[in-house]
């Protein structure tokens, strides 16, 4: 069986996206591998770790990822179950005329100073259209162009973005806390349980996750599971039945925290993807959303 399985839902000479699947099989690092071309790599299920030299960067469902054209990496996935990534291949001209120049190493290459940054809730939002909508071929290629460099503008935008400030030592605490969390995604964890399991106090951790992912701990777990409702909503026949799944208290809570997050219920959603969704779309374009 196959690590990998690689879905074409775009191809046009401004941007390419993919679908991509692992199976996660190889829990420590795997062979070096390296990007043909600079690609902005969206996670929506699972978690994994890459591996750039010495340092790491948690892959999941609150983050983009640059891998970089020509630079060597490693994934490794202490996480079971594998993972999902939106994959997008902007041309170089394209590509170095959107990003801020104090992103990039140099002016004159689209190549991404930082491994990731963290991104908000209408990014996942436009992953999620992007996908569902090419997936059930309900757009054509020009808006799907449009929506995915809306995307990207999103995902480098300074006023979305967020990349990690903090010493190594607080990165990598903090990194084994996003690892726990993604270990059962559904769990009600507990402040206390989470630091002992890591190896630090309650306070420590908490002032740790602040300065390094730029909101609470709690915060960033309830994205998580939203993001994975995004993700299983297309597909969903009873929503109070995924509210649970994912580990919140009732339908009620869930609805308000996707609505929060998201501008529109889980039941919304649901009926858009299962028709053709151009009101969510023409939405994320004008950035309502």
């Amino acid at each position: 069986m196959p690590e990998f399985d690689v879905q074409p839902l775009l191809q046009s000479t401004t941007v390419a996206v993919h679908d991509v699947c692992c199976r996660g099989a190889c829990r420590h690092r795997g062979a070096e591998e390296c990007a043909g071309s600079t690609q902005l790599v969206f996670p929506y299920r699972g978690l994994f770790l890459r591996h750039v030299g010495s340092t790491q960067s948690v892959a999941d469902a609150n983050h983009v990822l640059f891998f970089n054209a020509g630079e060597g990496y490693q994934v490794s996935h202490p996480a079971t179950g594998g993972d999902a990534c939106l994959s997008l291949s902007v041309s170089q001209p394209l590509l170095r005329e959107l990003a801020p120049v104090a992103m990039l190493q140099r002016r004159d290459q689209p190549v991404f100073r930082h491994q990731a940054l963290r991104v908000d809730e209408r990014a996942q939002v436009l992953v999620a259209l992007l996908r569902h909508s090419l997936r059930n071929g309900g757009i054509e290629s020009l808006e799907a162009e449009s929506l995915a460099l809306t995307l990207v503008c999103r995902s480098l935008g300074p006023r979305t973005t967020h990349a990690p400030g903090a010493s190594r030592a607080r990165q990598r605490l903090v990194d084994r806390a996003k690892l726990l969390l993604a270990s059962d995604l559904t769990r009600r964890w507990a402040l206390a349980d989470i630091a002992a399991e890591i190896g630090g106090s309650p306070v420590y951790l908490t002032q740790a996750f602040q300065q390094v992912e730029g909101m609470p701990l709690y915060r960033y777990h309830l994205r998580l599971r939203l993001a994975r409702a995004l993700d299983r909503v297309a597909d969903c026949e009873d929503v109070a039945a995924l509210a649970q799944d994912l580990g919140f208290s009732s339908h009620s809570h869930f609805s308000a925290a996707f609505r929060q997050a998201y501008g529109h219920t889980p039941t919304a959603f649901r009926q858009a993807y299962g028709h053709t969704p151009t009101a969510f779309r023409q939405a994320a374009l004008a950035q309502k959303l």
